[in-house]
């Protein structure tokens, strides 16, 4: 394909350059916005007077045809094409003729592939936004289902204190929120409409930059042509918003793989989404959530990989830039299959509530409420503090637990004890009393759901 930048040129660009040079293999799926981005600017050239109509006419009518074709499945990219920008105007002009040589009138690639960057990246950050939404839903009905399943809560992946799988179900919906307002902030940063930005300096034809952003469903022109065409920022918003959301993904993956254990044995993985051994037969393997956790350095290796392409890069555009589009396009599909992958295997996964109780009894996480108790009688915290770590040596030294004690034995180290001592270090009993906002009392916890629900209404339709 002749290069329609070649006139200044007196040698053909080496094959080996070419191959180089080339991103047409990674952009091809921006053809789309391409596409669309081009018939908005044909369709306000053809309005301003800049081409004719019959010009625009033969234009419009020719994207419209590839646009059809390629949603048909017609329509062969040319794969020795320099980049997508080029072969839709190459396809257009050998289609239409010399018509089609009047569709750049007023851009450049520059604002061009800003334009449609721009496009994606406000494609992909609703699309994920839905899909965040949609594990947000599995959080909370999970939530609402374990307000009273009890289970030991940690610090430093020690046994800390009891709480309900409702409680801490809702801490990961609470990081979900997080992701989508980030997201939609993303979402934000990429609805500014460059085209009209030119090279860099913007451009002597008298567009109508605006008519552009409303016809593309851009809430804002560009205010700066330099920034427009060397400002990545939309793109690393989304990568950084993608690294976090795979990071809670992480973690979650992590206390799943953990859980699932037979040390733990509090989660059972659904056999759709575990995989087994070659060679031991007793083997079920947590893969899913294996390969979540080691997919989410591949997507902050494609943060480090732009911020870095960028850290040194002087004004304007730089061919540089062209590497945005590998990492961002990874990142969005990685995320993607983690998310849905992860909210499948999550809603078939059973936890095992009675081993949890178990588990939180065995872990002395009553020993704050035994203290607890100690300061309602009148007993100082930092002494209650003690007499409860005595009591808990005690148990494992003699392989008891706190409820085991006798009141005679728990009077030994304080007489301030009573019979009301073993209700009030109950399990049920401890984590009811936690009834404050944001709690792990059942009463607490649906009161954060119930919040949780509402916000989701209010930010799906403030969209």
């Amino acid at each position: 394909m002749a290069k329609l930048w070649a006139g200044r040129f007196e040698k053909q660009t080496a094959k080996l350059m070419d191959d180089f040079h080339s991103s047409i293999p990674f952009d091809r799926r921006l053809l789309r916005c391409d596409i669309l981005g081009s018939v908005a600017h044909a369709t306000m050239l053809r309005e301003k007077g800049i081409i004719s109509a019959q010009d625009g006419e033969l234009i419009l009518k020719g994207l419209n045809g590839l646009l059809s074709d390629d949603e048909n499945g017609k329509l062969a990219v040319d794969m020795d094409a320099e980049d997508v920008h080029m072969f839709v105007e190459s396809e257009l002009t050998r289609r239409i003729g010399e018509a089609g040589k009047r569709l750049h009138t007023g851009r450049s690639r520059n604002d061009q592939v800003a334009l449609d960057a721009r496009m994606y990246a406000k494609l992909a950050c609703a699309d994920v936004e839905k899909t965040l939404e949609k594990l947000l839903k599995t959080l909370l009905s999970l939530a609402e289902q374990h307000t009273n399943s009890i289970m030991p809560g940690y610090t430093h992946l020690q046994k800390a204190q009891p709480v309900t799988l409702g409680f801490h179900l809702m801490a990961y919906a609470q990081m979900v929120m997080r992701d989508m307002k980030r997201f939609r902030s993303a979402f934000t940063e990429a609805d500014v409409m460059p085209l009209g930005s030119g090279a860099l300096a913007g451009t002597t034809y008298d567009l109508n930059r605006e008519r552009v952003a409303e016809l593309l469903g851009f809430s804002k022109a560009s205010d700066n042509a330099m920034d427009a065409v060397g400002d990545r920022d939309f793109i690393l918003s989304f990568l950084s918003a993608a690294s976090l959301a795979m990071m809670h993904l992480s973690r979650f993956c992590e206390e799943l793989i953990l859980w699932s254990s037979s040390e733990f044995a509090t989660v059972t993985m659904d056999d759709a989404y575990s995989t087994g051994s070659s060679i031991m037969p007793q083997k079920k393997n947590p893969d899913a959530c294996e390969l979540i956790r080691g997919k989410t350095g591949r997507v902050y290796g494609d943060l480090t990989a732009l911020l870095t392409v960028m850290k040194g890069l002087p004004l304007a555009y730089n061919k540089d830039m062209q590497e945005d589009k590998e990492a961002f396009f990874d990142a969005y599909d990685t995320l993607k299959k983690c998310l849905n992958v992860f909210i499948e295997m999550l809603g078939s996964t059973v936890f095992n509530t009675e081993q949890m109780e178990k588990s939180a009894k065995d872990g002395f996480t009553n020993a704050t409420d035994l203290a607890d108790y100690l300061v309602g009688k009148g007993l100082p915290f930092r002494d209650a503090h003690h007499v409860s770590g005595t009591l808990v040596k005690k148990c494992i030294h003699e392989g008891r637990s706190l409820e085991d004690l006798s009141l005679e034995e728990l009077q030994k180290e304080s007489a301030l004890f009573e019979k009301d001592v073993y209700q009030a270090i109950a399990l049920p009993a401890c984590v009811s009393r936690r009834s404050l906002r944001g709690g792990c009392a059942p009463g607490a916890v649906e009161d954060s759901i119930r919040v949780a629900e509402a916000w989701l209404r209010d930010f799906s339709t403030t969209k």
